[in-house]
Parts: structure tokens; C-alpha cells; sequence
């Protein structure tokens, strides 16, 4: 089964306090925190102190997802803001085992973040540092785009290369996720799903966190 994460990208940043415990209610596992510095991606979002101000509110998972320039310095306010999982973007990371290393250290869990068009082959020598690799099935920087069909071969076989390390690393996928597109990337491998517009643009909240879950689950398609 699936875990959801829906994304706060999409939310009604007016209400964010109410968006959270609204999917909280819904059934959500996790939330994602796209953390957007308008360098590395076209976009500037939310800052540590917007994490800090949800996270007494929310018992989900935090599943912060830093798409900036110099990651590395801000690993420990995200992580002291209450993240649980801190994915950083390889692109961005001159010295990415360090980095790895900063967000374990802080008391996170560490995560790489792959762009549509990044070759499998950068991780070949970091898994043993990762709890989680986030393939990115839009281009980052802006909610609501469609998905790329040519990464379902791509998570495929990043499935198969994180069976052979013989390592508990969680695959998740972001972008474009909706009950049309779910079922085929979960039969590619995907284990975890962002999903920001599917989840935040329903007015029934539950009931389209419940679709995105049983679509999931009903991954008999073709690849």
C-alpha cells in the first residue's frame, strides 16, 4: 500500500494550519514541505519558521523537500523546524556524502532528490547513506504540471537497482501523481507518492487521498 504525502505547494497558503490537520484528518501518512529558494528552481516558497509555526499542529510525517543552491546551509534549521526526512537535490551537491551526513547528524533522515533527465548511475556510490531517493517525474519548481511518461521506465529501474542493494530505501515520486497516473507508477516501484494539486484542489480531502491510495494499489497496467 502506498504512503501519501500530499504536497503543501498546493494548499491554501492562507489557511496552512487548516490544510494540514485537514489531510491530517483525510488519511494522509506524510505531508511534503517543497522548500523552493528561487536559485536552484523559479520559485521561492516557505522558509524554516513556516515549518516550525505547522509542526505542533500535525503529527504527519514531515517530508522536507529542499530544492536549493547551498543546501547544506540549511540542514539544521529544517531539521530544529521538526523535519523527519530531508531530501536534497544531488544537482545541488558539490560534496554530497557530507551533506548526507549533516541531515543524519542533525537527527533526520536523509534523502536524494533526482531532476527528470539526472542518470541513476550518481547514486551508485552514495546508497549506503540514504533512507529515501525521490525521483522527480515534472521538472521542480512549479505545482501542478503534468507527468512525464518517460519516467516510468526511469523508476522501473531505480525499483530494481534498490532491490539489488538489498537496502530498506523508500522510492518516492513527485509530481504530476493523480489517480490516472498512480497506478502505473506504483507497478513501476514507486512506494511513496507526492501528490500536490490532486489532494489540495478536491474540496473532499479524504476522499481524494482514499482514491490516490486505491489507485495504487490497483497497479495493473502496463508499462
Amino acid at each position: 500500500m502506498p504512503i501519501i504525502a500530499p504536497s503543501l505547494l498546493a494548499a491554501d497558503f492562507a489557511n496552512l494550519k487548516d490544510e494540514v490537520e485537514a489531510v491530517a484528518r483525510g488519511g494522509a501518512d506524510w505531508l511534503h514541505l517543497d522548500i523552493m529558494d528561487g536559485h536552484f528552481v523559479p520559485n521561492l516558497t516557505i522558509g524554516p519558521a513556516v515549518v516550525a509555526a505547522l509542526r505542533p499542529h500535525s503529527q504527519l510525517v514531515f517530508d522536507v523537500h529542499l530544492m536549493l543552491s547551498r543546501p547544506e546551509e540549511y540542514i539544521l534549521p529544517f531539521a530544529r523546524a521538526g523535519a523527519d526526512y530531508i531530501s536534497v537535490h544531488v544537482e545541488a551537491c558539490t560534496h554530497l556524502h557530507r551533506v548526507l551526513q549533516q541531515i543524519r547528524e542533525a537527527g533526520c533522515r536523509p534523502a536524494v532528490a533526482l531532476n527528470p533527465a539526472t542518470p541513476l548511475s550518481v547514486l551508485d556510490h552514495i546508497l549506503g547513506e540514504v533512507e529515501m531517493i525521490l525521483l522527480m517525474t515534472v521538472n521542480p519548481g512549479f505545482g501542478g504540471q503534468e507527468f512525464i511518461p518517460s519516467m516510468l521506465p526511469k523508476i522501473a529501474s531505480l525499483a530494481a537497482k534498490l532491490r539489488e542493494s538489498r537496502r530498506d530505501i523508500l522510492l518516492e515520486v513527485d509530481g504530476g501523481i493523480t489517480p490516472e497516473t498512480a497506478p502505473a507508477a506504483c507497478q513501476a516501484g514507486a512506494r511513496v507518492l507526492v501528490a500536490g494539486s490532486a489532494v489540495f484542489g478536491s474540496p473532499d480531502r479524504e476522499a481524494a487521498i482514499r482514491e490516490l491510495r486505491q489507485a495504487g494499489k490497483l497497479n495493473k497496467v502496463r508499462i
